[in-house]
């Protein structure tokens, strides 16, 4: 069987992406053109966080204002945050791009095959449709002040700019400025998010392939001849013993994983109780029939679809390797030799822990998490409400 290349399967569109915008892993003999470009991309995504900054400084006190432009205060420092943890880690995902391709990881039948294939199939048609969400309410920001702000010169987004909107071209060049580059910050969200949940989900398939190899002992016949059956014996214990390299190879990429891209995960899981609960504020005082209105609707229902598929493939990770030991106990193992039962045992008690992802080292990603999660910001928005009352 040829070499499969799990790497394409999984993160093709993410590396599309992200060397269209120049924020791929660079290349060992990186062009001088090639890091200026880079250094373009990521400089741009700075520049819009600082300018919300000094926007926030300039509004600090006022609950409205700031409230409008929290939400993509906090977008643009996780992407921030992602892109240069991204960079950080460089030699992290690397390795894990080593790994994806060696030799452990290659499935070894057309059902091991399918197996990663659906896997595949399944984040990335999720992480899709996060990409188009993304840009369907970017598209609606750079709609706002045609429609909401009709007469006035406004742009599209509440922050501090170098330019005038008073005065042309200052004020068409500071609006394709920000559509042009919040659109590239969606996109790089897409990108980054993906290379880190693929990797989960990866992840998965690799212990339903674990699962599948360990179904594929076969049965003994003790009418055989009895250099038959030591054969077999022979073969099924190796094919044990190779379940548990593979176990513990999934073991060493997942904890690999989660030491890239913990960090930014956390502060992305922690700041959207500040995101729902801040962003459904302002949906209770912005006119319904605007486009604002809508495109926070969408805003927030992009970013919970976000922390959904997070928490979904940590979920999936886990309760998949849960699995593990059951499917030992379910092969035959009853009709082995005494050494592949004793082998058995302390794997299936090595494989009864499952495979968490936490990030910061601490909070596990699980649909628990999500619930958790989304309970925490209702708590904080109903706070909020009545604040706001008390003060009218």
């Amino acid at each position: 069987m040829h070499k499969f290349n799990p790497e394409d399967l999984f993160l093709n569109r993410a590396k599309f992406v992200m060397k269209y915008l120049g924020v791929w892993i660079p290349p060992t003999n990186e062009s001088l053109l090639h890091k200026l470009y880079r250094s373009l991309m990521i400089t741009l995504q700075y520049l819009f966080l600082i300018f919300q900054i000094i926007f926030i400084i300039q509004v600090w006190g006022d609950l409205e204002a700031v409230s409008q432009a929290f939400y993509l205060l906090f977008t643009q420092a996780c992407l921030c945050l992602k892109v240069s943890v991204f960079h950080v880690n460089v030699d992290k995902l690397r390795e894990l791009l080593k790994q994806m391709n060696g030799e452990i990881f290659q499935p070894q039948s057309d059902r091991q095959i399918q197996i990663l294939s659906k896997q595949a199939s399944r984040i990335k048609a999720l992480l899709l449709a996060f990409m188009v969400s993304s840009q369907f309410t970017c598209s609606l920001w750079a709609m706002k002040p045609l429609f909401d702000d009709v007469g006035s010169r406004k742009f599209p987004f509440d922050m501090w700019m170098p330019v005038s909107p008073e005065a042309s071209p200052h004020y068409e060049i500071g609006y394709a400025i920000q559509v042009l580059t919040i659109g590239m910050s969606a996109y790089m969200y897409f990108g980054v998010d993906s290379v880190a949940l693929s990797m989960l989900i990866f992840a998965c398939a690799q212990c339903e392939i674990i699962m599948d190899k360990i179904m594929s002992v076969t049965s003994i016949n003790y009418a055989m001849k009895n250099k038959e059956r030591q054969k077999i014996f022979a073969e099924n214990r190796k094919t044990l013993i190779d379940c548990v390299k593979h176990h513990e190879a999934l073991y060493a990429f997942t904890k690999l994983s989660e030491d890239a891209y913990h960090s930014y995960l956390f502060f992305q899981i922690s700041g959207n109780v500040g995101i729902f609960c801040m962003t459904a504020l302002r949906l209770t005082v912005v006119e319904w029939k605007s486009v604002q209105f809508f495109s926070m609707a969408t805003y927030l229902y992009v970013m919970m679809g976000e922390l959904f598929v997070c928490s979904w493939s940590g979920h999936e990770l886990t309760s998949t390797s849960e699995m593990l030991h059951t499917a030992m106990y379910d092969c035959p193992w009853y009709e082995q030799d005494v050494r592949f039962k004793r082998d058995l045992c302390f794997a299936m008690m090595r494989m009864s822990r499952p495979l968490v992802f936490r990030t910061g080292h601490y909070v596990s990603l699980s649909r628990q998490t999500f619930i958790a999660i989304l309970r925490t910001s209702y708590s904080y928005f109903a706070v909020l409400v009545n604040q706001t009352k008390k003060e009218d």
